[in-house]
């Protein structure tokens, strides 16, 4: 007998063996169930055929052809993917809105013998779930900002913050970018739906007790939206400064960007989508070192006439409290990991005297 589940709270998915997405491929990359494989009864060419003919035709017909490319691609799976499966396999299936397409392979999976459930709603009532938690719930509690200007190792001492037992949020690692013009990397980032299901699934993880370091964003992270449960807390939030000399900065960006100084033509796209204010001379400067090699010289001067006056401008309109100041003599990882410490060690103090009074590490 087939089963039905009303809500999709990691609770609720939790027990069960597979949660089986059905849709199409294309669907299933858009977002989908943190945890879900992707069976789908139709392929991408396949749904739009089926459409067409719903369309333009008869929805007779339409579900007749649907169903024999259902029936095939369901037999399909059950000689691959679900071939391994025992008698007391327990899956949860899902479509669009729980209708034809997971009845379909739920009829078929229950005949078996298997203890089969469905998602009532189907992935719009995960995703109205999401969109609740994100957009409708108060601002996330107890944020920490990581900040600093650019090239001062944020990202890197927020995964050694992570090591260290302190609840972090990677924005950057969910949305597949290192926040940027230069930040973007080899793989594409994310539709808006996968990240924040990626967000959301990252912040039911954490203890809302206890504080979660956020590194010092803009409200998009390259050109992903984070979302406003979490950037209102980060507009409050307040800040512990890290600092580095600005030729330290320079020489951690090359380390950190090298995918970016090794590919001649991705690093001229970028430097040709810099802001016009910078004027043709100075944009025309920064190609010509480039061309040439000399990428040192180039990080510096972008730092210099590029990022920290736009970090400047943003810093003496920002008015949230600041926990604390590290400041590294150079971006060595012996010194990373000092940094770490000292903003571990503010944390833990702000978390446990409650305290927003500024303090110098």
């Amino acid at each position: 007998m087939i089963s039905t589940l009303t809500e999709a709270t990691p609770n609720r998915l939790a027990p069960f063996d597979a949660i089986i997405d059905v849709r199409s491929p294309a669907e299933f990359a858009d977002d989908h169930v943190p945890g879900a494989i992707n069976l789908p009864v139709l392929s991408n060419e396949e749904r739009a055929q089926v459409g067409t003919i719903y369309v333009q035709e008869s929805r007779f017909k339409a579900r007749r052809i649907g169903a024999a490319i259902i029936a095939r691609n369901v037999a399909t799976h059950l000689e691959t993917a679900l071939a391994d499966k025992s008698g007391a396999f327990a899956p949860l299936i899902y479509c669009w809105r729980g209708g034809q397409r997971s009845g379909a392979m739920a009829t078929i999976l229950d005949q078996i013998g298997w203890r089969v459930s469905v998602l009532a709603g189907g992935y719009r009532t995960y995703r109205r779930r999401v969109t609740k938690a994100l957009y409708e719930a108060e601002p996330y509690p107890r944020v920490v900002l990581l900040d600093g200007a650019t090239g001062v190792a944020k990202t890197d001492i927020l995964g050694r913050l992570a090591e260290r037992g302190a609840q972090v949020i990677d924005l950057e690692g969910l949305a597949a970018h290192r926040g940027s013009l230069f930040g973007a990397l080899a793989e594409p980032q994310p539709p808006q739906k996968m990240f924040e299901s990626r967000l959301l699934a990252a912040m039911e993880e954490l203890d809302p007790a206890r504080p979660v370091v956020v590194e010092a964003e803009s409200s998009k992270v390259g050109e992903l939206n984070v979302p406003p449960t979490l950037w209102k807390a980060m507009t409050d939030a307040p800040r512990i400064l890290l600092s580095a000399p600005r030729d330290r900065r320079a020489a951690y960006l090359l380390e950190a960007y090298g995918d970016v100084v090794g590919d001649p033509e991705r690093l001229e796209g970028i430097l040709a989508r810099l802001p016009p204010h910078h004027g043709r001379d100075q944009r025309s400067a920064w190609r010509d070192l480039a061309a040439s090699g000399e990428f040192l010289a180039l990080a510096e001067s972008l730092i210099e006439a590029h990022y920290d006056p736009g970090y400047a401008r943003s810093a003496r309109r920002d008015e949230r409290t600041i926990l604390g100041e590290v400041a590294l003599a150079d971006l060595s990882t012996p010194s990373r990991e000092a940094a770490a410490d000292r903003v571990f060690a503010l944390i833990s103090e702000a978390a446990s005297c409650q305290t927003t009074s500024p303090r110098r590490a």
